[in-house]
């Protein structure tokens, strides 16, 4: 019972205070003149969004931080459950560290009047050592073990000093991968809101769930269900690196919080590819002048083939809620 009640909480706490910061932003980032600016580079159509409100990210972020505190202080005057465990906190202070790369990249952004931030390398370094404090938080709380779980079976690889390597990769990676979704509108909020269905399902699942798990859950579909109410096709306003960051510390967070870190592949599987997309194009155009796709990401490559965004979102939002319930299954050995 008590899972229920924090899962219907915190759902209901977050999509009403995300709602309500992303419609006070929308003016306010306006009168700022924080608006979007389109690359050239990108598809010509996109030229129409520029001047949109960006960093919408920050009602995300304000949503999450005050749902932990109001189910903290229920969970208080209750009496009979702690709302935020260590793991679910790690995981929310990894994401608002990601949130806050995020806001420094918008930020410059802004400052230059151009559609390009920090330097790959700073915004890379950031990750890294936002990635790092995660590890030693996770590990030095008795959170994070050296063994690996494999998905599907009930094995666990116990993999030393290699798996902080495939930790690091993980965490940087799948972060990177959201922020490369974020390019349509509505796009990275509804498949990490099916994502969050799928962390609010595994609350309920032997020794999987949780309270954490719950809070996680609920947040998250609450938070990414509030921000679309205007970042849906035609979008009032964009979340930015700030929420893209932001999103994607909370999906491969989620993963370790499982205990299954590789598991975040099979769930997040449209962020993954969204990634793959990239580096294949890069490296077939360099090695053969030839592109693979008509552009990429590969969202974009839909795009030019004629997908209105919203199919795009649906057909995208499909392959994540088919490859979440193909996760649950992944985690039946841990269950």
């Amino acid at each position: 019972m008590e899972r229920i009640i924090i899962l219907a909480a915190s759902f209901a706490i977050s999509f009403l205070l995300c709602t309500l910061m992303t419609r006070i932003l929308i003016p306010k980032l306006k009168s700022l003149k924080m608006g979007q600016k389109i690359l050239d580079i990108g598809p010509r159509w996109h030229k129409g969004k520029e001047g949109t409100p960006t960093m919408g990210g920050i009602a995300m972020i304000i949503s999450l931080c005050l749902t932990v505190v109001v189910t903290m202080i229920v969970g208080f005057i209750n009496g009979r459950f702690t709302s935020v465990t260590t793991r679910a906190a790690l995981v929310f202070g990894y994401a608002l560290l990601n949130g806050l790369t995020g806001m420094i990249d918008d930020r410059v952004k802004l400052l230059k009047k151009q559609n390009e931030g920090l330097k790959a390398w700073q915004k890379y370094l950031l990750q890294f050592v936002c990635a790092a404090l995660f590890i030693f938080g996770m590990r030095i709380t008795g959170n994070m073990s050296t063994a690996l779980h494999i998905p599907f079976t009930s094995v666990t690889a116990e993999l030393g000093f290699f798996y902080y390597v495939i930790a690091i990769l993980l965490l940087t990676g799948v972060v990177n991968a959201v922020n490369l979704t974020d390019g349509i509108d509505g796009l990275a909020a509804s498949n990490t809101l099916l994502v969050g269905v799928f962390f609010s399902v595994m609350a309920f699942s032997g020794t999987l769930g949780g309270n954490d798990m719950a809070l996680l859950g609920g947040v998250t579909v609450g938070m990414c269900g509030g921000f679309l109410v205007y970042n849906f096709y035609p979008a009032k306003i964009f979340m930015g690196d700030t929420g893209s960051l932001f999103l994607g510390g909370i999906v491969v967070g989620g993963a370790f919080m499982l205990n299954s870190p590789l598991t975040v592949i099979l769930f997040g599987l449209i962020f993954i590819l969204e990634t793959l997309s990239v580096i294949l194009q890069v490296a077939s155009f360099k090695l053969t002048k030839k592109r693979i796709f008509k552009m990429a990401p590969v969202h974009h490559h839909f795009e030019m083939c004629g997908w209105s965004e919203i199919k795009i979102v649906t057909v995208f939002s499909v392959i994540t809620a088919v490859m979440c319930v193909v996760s649950y299954f992944a985690l039946r050995g841990l269950m």
